[in-house]
């Protein structure tokens, strides 16, 4: 029983160890996420969305946080606590671009539509 142990410790050192060696990266993304975040709070339409920021910054340092614990440690649950974290962050940074590619299109479409609308008040006129 307690070589399986010891085999369990090792294998969560060997999984976690590519995040392990970025967690220093987690952990700049996570503190320059929450500044975004602080920064737009400044502004009045910001405050709005300033916790997007805010919240996947402080994922991504909690997951960073958890790795480091499961590579040292060898724990299984905080390797899982780290991972859906990480999840959780991929989630709603993919949900944002999704919007943010829809928000996109639409703004180019309405411009386009403006452009050809003022074209033919100015004919018309």
């Amino acid at each position: 029983m307690n070589g399986e142990a010891i085999d369990q410790e090792g294998v969560i050192r060997e999984l976690s160890a590519p995040l392990y060696q970025c967690k220093g990266w987690m952990k700049l993304v996570g503190v320059m996420s929450i500044l975004g975040g602080a920064l737009y709070a400044l502004t009045l339409i910001g405050i709005v969305i300033a916790w997007l920021p805010i919240w996947v910054g402080i994922l991504l340092f909690q997951s960073a946080g958890a790795i480091e614990l499961a590579y040292q440690s060898g724990d299984r649950n905080t390797m899982a606590r780290s991972l859906a974290k990480l999840k959780t962050y991929f989630v709603i940074m993919g949900v944002l671009t999704l919007v943010g590619i829809v928000i996109t299109i639409l703004a180019f479409v309405f411009g386009f539509l403006g452009a050809i609308l003022s074209t033919l008040e100015i004919a018309n006129a």
